[in-house]
């Protein structure tokens, strides 16, 4: 509209030009030559103007027969960019789809019409990965470092080359460079695992707080990381350093109140320390949030000097903290068979076996709990029964991540993920493979090594009668897992007495 408005002012101020020289004639004079011309100022401008016209055309023919050649170069890089960049496209959508001589073709083509160009060298790098040239990605990696744009890219794709070529030193130089040039989250990662991987909880810690410190990780989960740390620091401390593991176990309670393994460790320590008050505030804390054997076991334990009946005491107090959760009912039960209580044991843990009990079927723990208070009223056949039952029943809860199963929790994952293991049930299509792969082995392989983690029984507890001659046993893993095998087991034979080792096998959850 404003332009209008321009254009018609313009058009105005024109035709107001013109009406006043029509009204104001006036004559020129022009000698050429010795002649005289005379004409009006009319013509002339008008003349003027067309001489004006005439001489712009010329020009710009002129300019365009000169600039011919530099128009056709012209014409000619653009072709070329422009096919090079439609060999760019289909060289990514080679690699997405997963055909490497289409990639490869179309990489070396657009590096030979642009390959001045980052992604060029991005294409030759995945195309490379994509054909299993290994020197190849390397070497359009290290190609990328040379130019800023590309710099970061080529770090990571070295750091990814090198942990495939499973050189972590030369990963954790890639991946610190890049956290140096420019703070990623994939490089602040990559030097957290490698701290955790190597167990410097230290560094790993230093880690957590400059990966915070950049906002690469939210404030809720470097809290979490942090408890998680400390945790493995005030284990590892325990035995050389109580006093430091009970501060670091103290943090880790206070970032990650809901982190059993801190909570356990805590409670110990606070115990061994007399602080009993406090051991015990922070396993029923703990304990409220999630039920969990270890803080159960570390509060019965809290007075060393307390007598069985003191236990199941303590028991009962604990087991008001959360009164409808499976591991309560089991934490009194244990506790009143060690004080003799056969009467209590079996009325406590009678809702977790009844045929309409809300939690299910019975789970392994139950089934041996059972075994065992029947082996303490001299019930054997009752005891085969619950052993038969055992080797059936689904998997209590336990630490699990990564597809292993453990009965203790670690800090990193076998991948060497932090805080990996979550404490849930496991998934049965999870441990089968495991099962049958037990169930492949000898028995006196499997037996032996039971037999070794198996505690000492109870000083009153009576010999436990022969079990199935297949019976299954506890596989036991470095801290990474360990794996049960019901399935081999024939519960409806009793089978030959064996040897006391292999039926001590079946006490995963034995007294302490």
């Amino acid at each position: 509209m404003i332009r209008l408005l321009i254009f018609l002012a313009a058009l105005a101020l024109a035709a107001g030009g013109l009406t006043w020289l029509a009204n104001n004639p006036g004559v020129v004079d022009l000698t050429w030559r010795g002649e005289e011309y005379e004409v009006s100022l009319m013509f002339a401008l008008g003349a003027v103007l067309a001489l004006a016209v005439v001489l712009a055309i010329v020009w710009g023919v002129l300019r365009f027969v000169f600039r011919v050649p530099s128009l056709v170069s012209v014409a000619s890089r653009v072709r070329r960019r422009a096919k090079g960049f439609q060999a760019l496209s289909r060289g990514m959508i080679a690699v997405g789809a997963g055909d490497a001589r289409a990639a490869a073709k179309h990489a070396s083509e657009a590096n030979r019409l642009i390959g001045h160009e980052p992604l060029t060298k991005l294409l030759q790098a995945q195309s490379a990965q994509l054909s299993g040239d290994t020197a190849g990605a390397v070497a359009a990696y290290n190609a990328m470092l040379d130019h800023y744009e590309t710099h970061g890219l080529g770090l990571r794709g070295l750091h990814i080359e090198a942990r495939r070529a499973s050189d972590h030193d030369a990963a954790l130089q890639y991946a610190m460079r890049a956290n140096a040039r420019a703070p990623a989250a994939w490089a602040g990662q990559a030097v957290l695992d490698d701290r955790t991987r190597r167990g410097d909880w230290a560094g790993a810690l230093a880690t957590v707080d400059s990966n915070a410190a950049a906002r690469l990780i939210d404030k809720p989960t470097a809290n979490r990381w942090r408890a998680v740390i400390k945790t493995a620091m005030a284990e590892a401390a325990m035995e050389r350093d109580p006093k430091a593991a009970l501060a670091l176990a103290q943090e880790a309670c206070r970032l990650a109140p809901t982190l059993v393994p801190a909570a356990a460790i805590c409670g110990r320590l606070s115990a061994q320390a007399g602080d009993y008050r406090r051991a015990t505030w922070t396993l029923e804390a703990a304990y409220a949030q999630t039920p969990h054997p270890d803080l159960a076991a570390a509060y019965l334990r809290v007075r060393h000097g307390d007598s069985s009946a003191d236990r199941l005491a303590r028991a009962r107090a604990l087991a008001r903290v959360a009164p409808n959760d499976p591991e309560s009912l089991l934490t009194v039960g244990r506790a009143a068979l060690e004080a003799h209580d056969l009467a209590a044991a079996r009325a406590v843990i009678a809702p977790l076996i009844a045929s309409d009990s809300p939690h299910g079927r019975p789970t392994r723990r139950v089934c041996l709990l059972m075994a065992d208070i029947e082996e303490a009223d001299a019930n054997h056949g009752a005891v085969r029964e619950w052993l038969g039952r055992a080797a059936r029943a689904p998997h209590d809860k336990a630490w699990v991540a990564d597809g292993v199963i453990s009965d203790r929790w670690a800090p990193v994952s076998p991948s060497g993920t932090l805080d990996a293991f979550v404490w849930r049930t496991p998934d049965e299509r999870i441990a089968a493979p495991a099962e049958a792969a037990v169930a492949a082995r000898p028995a006196e392989a499997i037996a032996a090594p039971a037999a070794a983690l198996a505690p000492a029984p109870h000083a009153a507890e009576p010999e436990r009668p022969a079990a199935p001659a297949q019976a299954p046993t506890l596989v036991p893993a470095p801290r990474t897992g360990v794996i049960i095998d019901p399935a081999s087991m024939a519960p409806d034979d009793p089978g030959p007495e064996e040897h006391e080792s292999k039926r001590r096998g079946f006490r995963l959850y034995a007294n302490e």
